[in-house]
């Protein structure tokens, strides 16, 4: 009881201060409602507090404060911060393409003096580095000396570096002969070293492309031998091939191998193939490598990154390598590498000639029909005019053909590596994986009729794969669909390719049904209507006064048809009937001369016949003149 009467009277007493506390209740003016009124015990006032600031200015605030606060940080940790603002800011006004060339020099020449003395330290940094590489752009020769100076001791350094790299190779782009010198000497021992550095690299390769030969031999010798790093004096040799180099200075050829081996691999492991400087190292290692040397570099570089290497002369060697002598396994990953990337070699000068190998050497026709022949197909009427892309064209319908290919690209396309030409024992080809066979490019091309038996063996080369040649281009060319595609492009394109510098090649060597005839007599009946689309545009009446020449009469055109009447009897027939029947006078001057003179000039009597009594009129009268 006691308990409760207590607890009773701590009831009574707390409710006044919970009263006092409690706000007062107002009735409003409006309807009667009771508002809360805050009490303001010390002033008094009956005027409400003011409001808390605003959560937006407050957050404002603090940006504004973190931003000061990373400002200050970078000050303090960035040497030269306030420089590269007031660089950067400059630099805004330098770029833009509207500026007076006046203008610019100034700008120019007060960021040069900003940067003076400084330009090793900043050159490192993602702004000031761009700065510098438009001032080097736009800045006077004297300037441009004394910003090389400046850099001169550091070139190494910089080299090796993310963003100053660039500034190096702008300096080597507009530097003298003299400047490019003093950079590629600076390189001397360190060559290796920045080919494995994935950005000193790009130095390297950038001095090797605008160097001369002297200077590109230079940078190739460090790679070849510990002395020739270590002495410069060594260097000094003419010699252009890694053999000369080894019997002129008496190297140790097994010390050589082991030294290339050791730079060359952390190179390739590290994925740094795109360098033309690289790919010659190659080239030249497999000049001197043994057979297990030489094997261990051709099963490394046998994947989907060949692809990478090929746009270069020595590059697309190391592709032809790699075809010739890797398995069958390796071929197929370098093909499959290839995927949705043929339209793209194809059209290169250098990767063209591998694709050209691939066709003539892998036995794996229907691979190579779904990977290479689907996507050449989708570009076909695009690569039939292509310097480059019709090569792998022509080779199916021509292999080898001195008339299709210069001596040099025969000579890459029958090259291999010595070492690995000959026949093993079937105990190391278990360890190679595949026996290594002589290499070559198909069957040997058939001899022209403008060229020479000479010209014939030189483009004789020993087969690669163990199917026969023309097995193999039957069915890349004929079963896999791409010869008949190829004759529709030739028949609806036929006057743009007769009138082409490129692509009379490859409609005269379709419309004469490939070399050994591989196009007859599956596909006569499409050969006969090509030869009737070309005979229906030359039967075309000769228009006075137009801009345009006739097809007897173009340079290009008049010369391929020309030909195709002397090695084609059936050719010369429809021609003669479509067009030329009743009109060889017409015709018996300037470039179409020649080609109603061929006419007789065939070997076929069966054209005789048909044209003599027309024709040999305007040769006895010494209208037209046959060749002799």
């Amino acid at each position: 009881m006691a308990a409760k009467k207590e607890d009773s009277k701590k009831r009574k007493h707390a409710l006044p201060a919970a009263a006092k506390s409690a706000p007062k209740k107002l009735k409003s003016s409006t309807g009667g409602k009771l508002l809360n009124k805050p009490h303001n015990k010390l002033s008094g006032d009956k005027k409400q507090k003011p409001k808390p600031h605003d959560p937006v200015d407050t957050k404002r605030q603090r940006r504004i404060q973190a931003k000061e606060l990373a400002e200050a940080r970078k000050k303090k940790r960035k040497k030269h911060y306030t420089l590269e603002q007031e660089l950067a800011s400059l630099w805004e006004k330098m770029r833009t393409r509207n500026i007076a060339k006046e203008e610019r020099s100034r700008l120019v020449s007060d960021a040069l003096k900003k940067m003076k003395g400084k330009i090793p330290e900043i050159a490192s940094s993602h702004v000031s580095s761009r700065v510098l590489q438009t001032c080097v752009k736009h800045c006077t020769q004297d300037e441009r000396i004394a910003v090389f100076v400046e850099i001169r001791p550091h070139f190494i350094t910089l080299a090796s570096n993310t963003y100053a790299v660039h500034l190096v190779t702008k300096m080597l782009d507009n530097a003298s002969k003299k400047q490019q010198a003093e950079f590629i000497s600076s390189l001397h021992g360190h060559v290796a070293a920045l080919l494995r550095h994935m950005v000193g690299s790009l130095v390297v390769e950038h001095a090797y492309q605008l160097g001369n030969a002297a200077q590109k031999q230079t940078l190739l010798m460090e790679l070849y031998s510990p002395e020739l790093q270590l002495f410069k004096d060594l260097i000094s040799v003419k010699e252009a091939k890694l053999v000369d180099v080894i019997s002129n200075l008496r190297l140790q050829k097994g010390s050589v191998i082991r030294h290339m081996t050791s730079v060359l691999q952390p190179i390739l492991e590290k994925g740094i193939l795109d360098h033309s400087i690289i790919h010659k190292a190659i080239v030249e290692y497999f000049t001197i490598a043994d057979r297990s040397s030489a094997a261990d570099i051709i099963q490394q570089l046998s994947s989907p990154d060949l692809v990478r290497m090929i746009h270069t002369k020595d590059g697309s060697k190391i592709g032809i390598f790699c075809i010739k002598h890797g398995s069958a396994k390796e071929r197929k990953k370098i093909i499959k590498g290839m995927k949705d990337k043929v339209g793209k070699i194809v059209r290169d000068k250098c990767g063209t000639l591998v694709l050209v190998s691939i066709l003539s050497i892998v036995d794996d026709t229907k691979l190579l029909s779904k990977v290479i022949i689907r996507e050449l197909e989708g570009i076909l009427k695009e690569l039939l005019s292509d310097q480059n892309g019709r090569r792998p064209l022509l080779q199916l319908l021509h292999p080898n053909s001195s008339r299709h290919f210069s001596p040099d690209e025969l000579a890459a396309l029958g090259s291999s590596v010595p070492s690995l030409v000959t026949k093993i024992p079937s105990d190391v080809n278990v360890a190679l994986g595949e026996e290594t066979e002589a290499s070559g490019l198909g069957e040997a091309g058939e001899e022209d009729s403008c060229h020479t038996g000479a010209d014939a063996t030189q483009s004789s080369h020993l087969n690669g794969g163990k199917k026969d040649p023309l097995t193999r281009r039957r069915e890349l060319l004929v079963n896999s669909g791409l010869a008949e595609k190829l004759i529709d492009a030739c028949c609806e394109m036929a006057e743009e390719l007769l009138r082409s510098n490129f692509g009379k090649e490859v409609i005269y060597e379709v419309a004469m049904g490939g070399a050994d005839s591989i196009l007859r007599p599956t596909l006569d009946g499409k050969l006969e209507t090509l030869h009737g689309v070309i005979a229906s545009l030359a039967a075309h009446n000769k228009m006075e006064g137009s801009d345009e020449q006739h097809l007897f009469e173009h340079f290009h055109s008049s010369r391929t048809i020309r030909k195709l009447i002397l090695d084609s009897p059936s050719f010369a027939c429809t021609l003669y009937e479509k067009a030329l029947k009743g009109k060889c006078s017409i015709w018996a001057h300037g470039h179409s001369a020649k080609v109603i003179s061929a006419l007789l000039e065939t070997s076929s009597s069966v054209v005789h016949k048909l044209v003599k009594k027309e024709v040999q009129p305007l040769v006895d009268d010494g209208i037209l003149k046959l060749a002799k």
